[in-house]
């Protein structure tokens, strides 16, 4: 399945000096479908080559990829039209104000390219497919009422949840025909969800902070947008389950881990639970798309695990891990889960979808 599709699919990241926007570059490095042709960023590293504008600050394990090393910068948004007419679909990861965002990419849809979004700003948009792969595929063909909605013939915008939903979301997935209800979770969320190192946040270290702004609105509201319901032209969210979030940032470089309580419409047992994971089955697998994880939920039996250090980089970053289920004297049970949040919760997750996308047809070479 790695020869699909026949010619290479030209890409080009928004963003790309920054930590998502370099995660990015490292992750499509080798990528079987995608070739990355253009690099835009802000006018401060406008006309630079890559590797010089990244001088310095290159955060990832891997050098800068040698096929883009020399690529000069292009401009996020006065070189628009330069990089809509090169390129098939373009990464979104750029850190600028959210309505700033949304102007930016329903600018490059409407030049007939396909934008795939690391941002908030159009998660929340209704026509604007959230899409978290193994969870919600058929929110997919909120692209053709897009479409129809913006009169774009081949543009679109796809974004990718957050980041701190991305382990307990799952869990629940596969937790579904139990009727979950009410949640009460807790996420410790590593320094790079803010795009930070131990280097660029000494203050960090041998540290907790107990507020990450904007994060939790985010963790209540965005999984009911993904299990929401295609109806008559239009998605309308889900009512339930109630979720209560909190969000603290901790001192780990990489892993979003969640700890949470759930109520559910008729108390299952533990032995249901557990094999509702172990046998979850992941509608992408007959796909074949690159990024996929062969395992996407991954169930530990220690009560010491999933451990961040440890899993955090099961199936290189994508797989989802969960343990330490116990009964909860106020709901019905709680249990803990892992996921990395630079791979799964960012650049990975919109590399999955954008595969996905183009095994729909939705993105072709033009």
């Amino acid at each position: 399945m790695s020869s699909f599709p026949d010619k290479k699919i030209r890409v080009g990241l928004l963003g790309a000096t920054g930590t998502v926007g370099q995660r990015f570059a490292a992750l499509l490095e080798r990528h079987p479908w995608f070739e990355v042709v253009r690099l835009a960023a802000s006018e401060r590293s406008s006309g630079r080559p890559f590797s010089e504008a990244v001088a310095g600050r290159w955060s990832q394990a891997s050098p800068v990829p040698a096929a883009l090393r020399d690529l000069r910068v292009l401009e996020v948004e006065k070189d628009i039209r330069e990089i809509a007419d090169s390129v098939d679909l373009v990464f979104s990861a750029m850190s600028l104000d959210k309505e700033r965002i949304r102007k930016i990419e329903t600018d490059y849809a409407a030049a007939g390219v396909a934008v795939v979004s690391a941002n908030s700003a159009h998660r929340l948009t209704e026509d604007v497919p959230m899409l978290m792969p193994e969870v919600n595929p058929g929110h997919i063909g909120l692209v053709d009422i897009q479409r129809r909605n913006r009169g774009w013939a081949t543009g679109l915008i796809a974004v990718k949840p957050n980041c701190s939903i991305q382990s307990y979301v799952p869990v629940l997935e596969a937790w579904k025909s139990f009727g979950p209800e009410r949640v009460v979770v807790s996420t410790y969320q590593a320094i790079s969800g803010a795009g930070k190192t131990f280097e660029t946040w000494p203050e960090m270290r041998d540290n907790v902070i107990p507020l990450i702004p904007g994060e939790e609105k985010k963790s209540e509201e965005e999984p009911l947008k993904i299990w929401g319901t295609l109806e008559a032209g239009r998605l309308v969210h889900a009512g339930k389950p109630l979720i209560s979030a909190t969000c603290i940032r901790v001192p780990v470089t990489d892993g979003h881990m969640a700890s949470f309580s759930v109520a559910f419409r008729a108390k299952p047992k533990r032995e249901e639970l557990i094999e509702a994971i172990r046998s979850f089955r992941d509608p992408l697998l007959p796909l074949g798309l690159p990024s996929s994880p062969k395992k996407f939920l991954t169930w530990f039996d220690e009560d010491d695990r999933p451990q961040t250090r440890l899993d955090r980089d099961l199936e290189n970053g994508m797989g989802i891990s969960a343990g330490r289920l116990r009964e909860d004297p106020i709901l019905d049970w709680k249990v803990v889960a892992l996921s990395h949040n630079t791979l799964r919760g960012a650049a990975g997750g919109a590399v999955l979808i954008a595969e996905l996308l183009v095994k729909k047809g939705y993105v072709l070479p033009r």
